[in-house]
């Protein structure tokens, strides 16, 4: 099994033309894709920072991050905390909490490429996804107008499992059941019995195949190059601060939020 992983925000997924409005007020963004949108909270976002560590147990360990007032462009100085753990039963667990003293944008993602074979590619491995709907995407990867389509009867149709492919993958699928609930959302299996089940409370997953990845380095001299493995991001839904029609995604002084992964896995499934 391969794994990578980095948690990305304060708004992981991508913001149209590098601003939005909130409560009256214009805020311009990090344009660091194609130089005319957000992608994970900008250049210097939460993924290009230095976490402090909070506390270590023999299976546990909390970070936190500090991102002043305008950092990237976002409104309000927001400090976010991340605990990994590793609860026994297979399970990796991470639970991302924030708070903001002022209205911002908020939905960090847990960036992690996982691969449950050893063959360099995930395109014969097995993915089932909780999800009728999904995103389409316009040619800068933003979601386009209107309503989440079906995915009935296209390549995104994943409600029953079947192999990942090589037709590229990058796209928000609108979770079914209700968001804020720990339920399972995705089903990924290798061909040697190796399985992980994704559990979340959130109300998106951004499925990424890697199919642009560029060849990389790994541990060991590993070269890693296209779907040599897959990003499976629950999150809010892209470009939200945008689209009033879709899951709000914004952070108020005084609340916090709250963002619950777990990953399953179990062998000879």
């Amino acid at each position: 099994m391969g794994y990578y992983g980095a948690i990305v925000g304060r708004f992981a997924n991508r913001i149209a033309g590098a601003a939005f409005t909130l409560d009256g007020h214009r805020h311009v963004t990090d344009a660091n894709e194609a130089g005319c949108q957000t992608l994970h909270g900008g250049a210097g976002g939460a993924s290009a920072q230095v976490w402090a560590v909070q506390s270590v147990t023999g299976d546990s360990a909390v970070l936190s991050l500090e991102l002043p007032d305008g950092h990237m462009g976002f409104p309000g100085a927001l400090r976010v905390w991340a605990s990994y753990a590793l609860p026994g039963d297979g399970t990796l667990a991470l639970d991302i909490t924030a708070e903001s003293d002022r209205a911002t944008p908020c939905s960090f993602a847990h960036h992690g490429y996982f691969a449950l074979d050893d063959g360099g590619s995930v395109a014969g491995q097995s993915l089932k996804i909780a999800a009728a709907r999904y995103l389409p995407v316009d040619d800068r990867m933003i979601p386009t107008a209107g309503a989440p389509a079906p995915v009935a009867g296209t390549r995104f149709d994943f409600r029953k499992a079947r192999h990942i492919g090589t037709e590229g993958l990058d796209h928000n699928f609108c979770l079914d059941k209700e968001a804020d609930v720990l339920r399972p959302v995705a089903w990924l299996h290798g061909t040697g019995g190796l399985s992980m089940t994704v559990v979340t409370d959130q109300p998106g997953l951004q499925v990424y195949d890697s199919a642009r990845q560029p060849e990389i380095t790994g541990l060991g001299g590993r070269r890693h190059g296209a779907f040599a493995g897959i990003a499976l991001e629950t999150q809010g839904w892209p470009n939200a601060p945008n689209r009033p029609d879709f899951p709000p995604a914004v952070l108020r002084p005084g609340e916090v939020y709250r963002h619950a992964v777990r990953y399953v896995f179990r062998a000879g499934d």
